[in-house]
């Protein structure tokens, strides 16, 4: 039974980390995207680097089975097994400069449930505000969700269409690892393949939303030469490190741009929407 009253109770609750914006840290990201670092100070940073900065540093023996958190801190202790980020959207301010510090404030928004196709789900959503030397650089809303043990329901949506613009990626445990030391993320479904197979119940490791959402931004911002100024997405199914997977992207009449991840011949996994 879940008391949602309860659960509710941690809305409005607040948390702060801050992290300074070194050459090293802008140089580990460049080498995990295969791009070129540019990492003097004064220097904006690359896109999406926030979400790799001042996260929760919870000690080694207070991680859960999963490798998360144990629950009950800043986020509420939902007594469901299974927690996957579903969505969440980005609000672009200006520019975090390498050397600057970064403070990330964050609030939990809201505590909701929802009948799902397998059981209850419970969603928590946070609203974070990204400062950058005392500026604001990045709103963002995070939605999470907490589901029971046991493998997710397969999709059950027909094959993704294909983009006007596609870009192959090779989903390597090496790729996913290195996102989740960036991130700090102790997640084993990134990065211990007997876990994800044997506890979870997947064919093999998941890859993060948040990397998900980093390659499609940085993929409207090359195809636009430009940075969006609002980009939202959601989660619908999950991608693995056993097959190669495409970035889509097309444009849509009214200037903003569609994008998507999906196996060649799978369903979408990650739709999204970037706007200019």
């Amino acid at each position: 039974m879940i008391d949602i009253e309860h659960l509710r109770t941690w809305i409005g609750r607040t948390e702060q980390q801050s992290e300074t914006v070194t050459d090293a840290i802008v140089q580990r990201f460049a080498a995990t995207f295969d791009a070129p670092a540019a990492a003097r100070d004064g220097e904006a940073a690359p896109t999406m680097i926030h979400l790799c900065l001042a996260p929760p540093a919870a000690p080694t023996a207070a991680l859960g089975p999963d490798g998360h958190p144990e629950r009950g801190g800043f986020l509420p202790p939902v007594p469901l097994a299974r927690r996957m980020w579903a969505g969440g959207s980005f609000v672009f301010h200006g520019e975090i400069r390498v050397g600057e510090r970064v403070t990330r404030h964050s609030t939990i928004r809201d505590v909701r449930l929802r009948q799902g196709r397998t059981g209850m789900l419970c969603f928590v959503t946070v609203d974070h505000r990204i400062d950058s030397a005392g500026r604001l650089a990045v709103e963002e809303r995070q939605d999470i969700v907490y589901r029971d043990a046991g493998a997710p329901p397969a999709p059950t949506a027909g094959p993704a269409p294909q983009g006007t613009h596609r870009m192959a990626m090779h989903p390597s445990a090496a790729l996913l690892f290195r996102y989740s030391a960036l991130t700090f993320n102790g997640h084993r479904i990134h990065y211990d393949a007997p876990y994800a197979r044997q506890v979870e119940g997947y064919p093999g490791l998941i890859v993060h939303g948040p990397l998900q959402a980093s390659l499609l931004v940085r993929m409207a911002e090359g195809l636009r030469g430009a940075r969006p100024a609002r980009f939202s997405f959601r989660s619908l199914s999950p991608l693995f490190d056993d097959r190669d997977f495409m970035l889509n992207a097309a444009d849509a009449p009214d200037g903003s741009m569609r994008l998507w991840t999906a196996y060649p011949d799978g369903p979408i996994a990650m739709e999204a929407s970037a706007v200019w």
